[in-house]
């Protein structure tokens, strides 16, 4: 079989890495003091037995199979039930529930494993003639629901995993761009672009478990989003295969033609065909990095100095903020002698605090980055430093920035440790402009708060800002609570409520995670009803028989979306005058990802 590696069947990462609490003495009573749990009297459940999972019977003809292994070979089309429960769902907390559960409602009847993008045309022209559906899959680290088979289709579902496709085929050193194939992983595509002096500057959370494909696929941003761009700014050029040809965008640095073929690309989910590879931006690796902690008086603060930082002559890689919450958070997940508890824990530092008339149930922790030769990253910190002591900011030196580059990746293994022992976590996030942030933070919180109380559960919302732009930013929420007897009809009504919130707020239901199945209620209400007509129209004509990805983003013409582990529904009772009365019905995700045999090495040591 293909050498391709995925992520645990049953949650994230590779096995034998987990989180694990006993170094981190501040873990346990921060859980549960927010959650009301208490991790030394509960005993995890651990990890499910496969041979207690039920999959349904593949529906491929034996014709439609002979075609694709006479196109890829015998040892690339699989009807596995391990490979197929791998490529039915994404790594969301639905995901990972149902999983555990056995509400495995559909799975692909097949995975092939295309070796190139010639196999990829034959595979979807194929496809296409059977009248198959075609489901694209990178790494599995989807938290949208945009990998899963709708609960409903009837028609064979092909999981189309692109991970044999995984090289840097070019460098144009003159132009800084690369040509990457699709299913590369981020610390392999890092690999090789290293070899050679460069680096695309895409860090995610889901780094180590996600492709370029499904960057471009969900509109990523990675962590370095100041410096580098979004993964829409990244990326120049790409080909896009489709029934009989393929859409080629050249790696013009601008151009006048029309409405961008390239931006319709961007954030389809695999709604409109196949991304082989791409062309994307690269920059010589940086002679010096650097990431310094800072402290400010509360969250307002903080907010106010990433402002005028994004609005100075300042160009640091990474600008973010935690709410106090979050703080407190990062403080009960460092080990004892290391980290910012090493700051906070003694007497020193509270005392300057104190002294600062600084309040320590306030206080917010913040990271800045500095990419570039010597010179310009030390200007670039001057520059910062001037603003953070203008709002009463107080740095910390580099310590703890080395600890959070190292551990910026770890984060998805807590949320199946707290799986584990019966509990949820996940996240949620939203772009506003500066002027509504507070708001958009604020109304969240409550939210979540009113919602908890709602199931009846105690719960906590933790916040950090990042991904600045010139006219606002990015707030990332992750929430947790102990679930009841009904773990996803309680998680539907705390995560539709911090959606709503968005909205109400004057956010965008998304930043970077996508549309998928899980955001889809709140679409109309982002790009209004005319948009939607729009965005409608371009699927119609594309695919006319929703054979690529049907029912993400927007429900495909004639299918019925279905639903999966209850319907996510918008529980807020009251809506603004601008949003439908009533939004549908939205399914839940996908699965398990892959990892080549160098991403196995990059952050096995994670959440250590």
């Amino acid at each position: 079989m293909t050498d391709v590696q995925h992520m645990k069947w049953w949650g994230w990462g590779l096995e034998g890495v987990a989180f694990h609490h006993e170094d981190k003495p501040g873990f346990a009573p921060f859980i549960l003091e927010q959650l009301a749990l208490d991790l030394h009297a509960v005993t995890p459940t651990g990890m499910p037995a496969f041979d207690k999972v039920t999959v349904a019977k593949s529906l491929i003809s034996a014709p439609l199979q002979k075609s694709l292994s006479d196109i890829v070979g015998a040892e690339y089309v699989t009807t596995d039930k391990m490979e197929r429960v791998v490529h039915a769902y994404g790594k969301s907390l639905r995901d990972l529930v149902r999983i555990r559960a056995n509400q495995i409602e559909r799975t692909p009847d097949v995975v092939v494993y295309p070796g190139n993008e010639a196999e990829v045309q034959k595979i979807v022209d194929a496809a296409v003639k059977a009248d198959a559906v075609l489901i694209p899959f990178g790494g599995g680290s989807n938290i949208g629901g945009s990998l899963e088979p709708l609960r409903t289709e009837k028609r064979v579902v092909i999981s189309l995993d692109m991970g044999r496709m995984n090289k840097v085929l070019e460098i144009d050193s003159d132009a800084g761009l690369a040509l990457i194939q699709a299913g590369a992983l981020g610390p392999d595509l890092e690999e090789q672009l290293a070899a050679k002096g460069w680096t695309i500057g895409h860090f995610p959370d889901s780094f180590t478990h996600s492709t370029l494909g499904g960057w471009i696929a969900t509109r990523s941003s990675g962590m370095q989003s100041d410096k580098y761009g979004d993964i829409a700014d990244i990326t120049r050029g790409l080909r896009l295969v489709r029934p009989g040809g393929t859409v080629v965008i050249r790696p013009i640095p601008s151009a006048s033609n029309g409405p961008s073929v390239r931006e319709m690309i961007l954030g389809s989910e695999g709604r409109l065909g196949v991304v082989t590879e791409a062309w994307v931006q690269v920059h010589r690796i940086p002679a010096k990095r650097d990431v310094y902690a800072y402290f400010f008086p509360n969250f307002e603060t903080g907010l106010k100095a990433m402002q005028e930082i994004a609005e100075s002559d300042a160009a640091p890689t990474i600008t973010r903020v935690s709410d106090n919450m979050e703080t407190r958070f990062s403080l009960a997940t460092s080990k004892e002698s290391h980290g910012i508890t090493k700051f906070v824990s003694g007497t020193v530092l509270p005392a300057i605090f104190k002294s600062k008339g600084w309040n320590l149930e306030e206080i917010c922790l913040s990271f800045i980055g500095y990419e570039g030769g010597e010179r310009h990253a030390k200007l670039q910190k001057k520059l910062v430093d001037k603003i953070v002591k203008k709002y009463n900011g107080m740095g910390v030196g580099k310590g703890p920035g080395i600890l959070y580059d190292q551990k910026k990746f770890d984060t998805p293994y807590i949320r199946d440790f707290l799986l584990d022992r019966g509990a949820a976590g996940d996240v949620s996030e939203s772009a506003a402009p500066w002027s509504k942030l507070q708001k958009l933070h604020d109304g969240a919180v409550d939210a979540a708060h009113d919602a908890f109380k709602k199931i009846g559960a105690q719960g906590v919302i933790i916040s950090h800002l990042s991904h600045s732009y010139h006219s606002g930013a990015c707030l990332y929420f992750t929430f947790g609570f102990k679930f009841g007897k009904d773990a996803l009809g309680d998680y539907d009504i705390v995560k539709s409520a911090i959606q709503q919130s968005f909205i109400d707020n004057g956010g965008s239901i998304s930043h970077h995670h996508g549309v998928g199945l899980e955001h889809a209620p709140w679409l109309e209400d982002d790009i209004s009803a005319s948009g939607m007509s729009v965005l409608q129209g371009l699927f119609d004509s594309v695919d006319p028989k929703g054979n690529f990805n049907p029912g993400k983003v927007i429900a495909a013409p004639g299918l019925d979306q279905g639903n999966s582990g209850g319907a996510l529904k918008k529980a807020a009772t009251t809506r603004s005058a601008a949003t439908r009365a009533k939004a549908p019905a939205v399914a839940s995700k996908p699965a398990p990802k892959r990892t080549s045999g160098s991403t196995a090495k990059a952050k096995v040591n994670a959440a250590k």
